[in-house]
């Protein structure tokens, strides 16, 4: 690899931005996190694996917060420890976003069950291997001062150290390009099945009276589905191309737009997922609005009020006439 490129100068401006986008990203995961445990009927299991994303987001806004606040210029114990803590929230993200993706794959797709032996192997993985890394990552000494050509004002790996590359893929690239090809791939495999499935329905109900309000209701749900890897990648790929631009060595990298898309989109994963499944998704965003104006919410219309997305309960399924596997296995999942 050839010399590192002289350091990445971030500008007051740039650091406002990137700032403004931690603070956001960090009120929108606890959002999520608060509107998990103040509304026990929200708790499916899409929902749980949602909280722990938003956890992971959590952390990994305030750690980038601190460093782009810092703005490092050296290798020191701080720059170490947020460098760490960035690393492994980050990394734990990418896992978790991959294990909402499988676990709908599994669910939808498959009609496979989802109990808690699936739950417990998403933890291990997608806290134990971040984690593994991490601490790897630490007693070694690669964790330090990296000049801002792969960061915009935080700590990840350190130049210093001669196989840097190899632990840029370690601690991140690997999996986020994992991401690339993994997320659009399974999200395609699962709107592809419930189209199928919207299909074979409208043979059995021709006729159905709900029909029409239920189409609506599905496409803004199979839309919420197709946007969730593509703001995945819009938000990450800034981040990507940096690191490419670093490997070929190229001034580019340090373009003071690709500078501040690469700072938003690593800190805004969990004001972006605030507002898919909190402000896009009509009953929680009901009973938010309603807990904040001091309104009465009536329990009796919750059932009448579900959303579009595939983040809610499903009403149980009672037709007759549609055949057994339907029945067993639900057109919208448990999301």
């Amino acid at each position: 690899m050839p010399a590192p490129l002289p350091p990445t100068e971030l500008y007051a401006s740039e650091r406002v931005v990137v700032l403004v986008s931690c603070v956001f990203s960090f009120v929108g995961s606890s959002l999520l996190v608060c509107t998990h445990a103040l509304w026990p009927e929200l708790r499916t299991r899409p929902r749980q694996l949602l909280l722990y994303l938003s956890l992971a987001d959590l952390l990994s806004a305030l750690s980038y917060f601190y460093g782009v606040l810092q703005d490092f210029d050296k290798t020191s114990w701080d720059c170490v420890l947020q460098g760490a803590l960035s690393t492994f929230s980050n990394t734990s993200s990418f896992f978790w976003t991959m294990a909402i993706a499988l676990y709908l794959y599994i669910a939808i797709v498959r009609g496979s069950p989802t109990g808690t032996g699936l739950l417990c192997g998403f933890h291990v993985v997608s806290w134990g291997v971040p984690l593994s890394i991490t601490v790897a990552a630490v007693a070694l000494k690669k964790i330090g001062y990296d000049a801002s050509n792969v960061s915009v004002g935080w700590c990840w790996v350190n130049l210093d150290a001669e196989d840097r590359v190899l632990w840029m893929l370690l601690t991140g690239k690997v999996w986020e390009i994992l991401a690339y090809v993994t997320l659009p791939v399974l999200y395609i495999l699962i709107k592809k099945h419930i189209n199928r499935a919207h299909a074979a329905l409208s043979e059995y109900r021709p006729i159905l009276s709900r029909a029409p309000a239920f189409q609506p209701r599905t496409s803004i749900a199979d839309k919420k589905l197709i946007l969730i890897p593509v703001i995945f990648i819009i938000l990450r790929i800034w981040s990507t191309v940096r690191f490419i631009l670093t490997l070929c060595n190229s001034p580019a990298v340090q373009n003071s737009v690709l500078v501040v898309l690469h700072g938003i989109g690593n800190t805004f994963q969990g004001g972006a997922n605030c507002i898919m499944f909190v402000l896009c998704t009509r009953v929680v965003r009901t009973r938010l609005f309603s807990s904040i104006c001091c309104c009465h919410y009536d329990e009796l219309d919750w059932p009448l009020q579900r959303s579009d997305s595939y983040w809610q309960r499903p009403e149980p399924h009672k037709d007759k006439d549609v055949p057994g596997p339907e029945r067993t296995k639900p057109l919208l999942s448990s999301t």
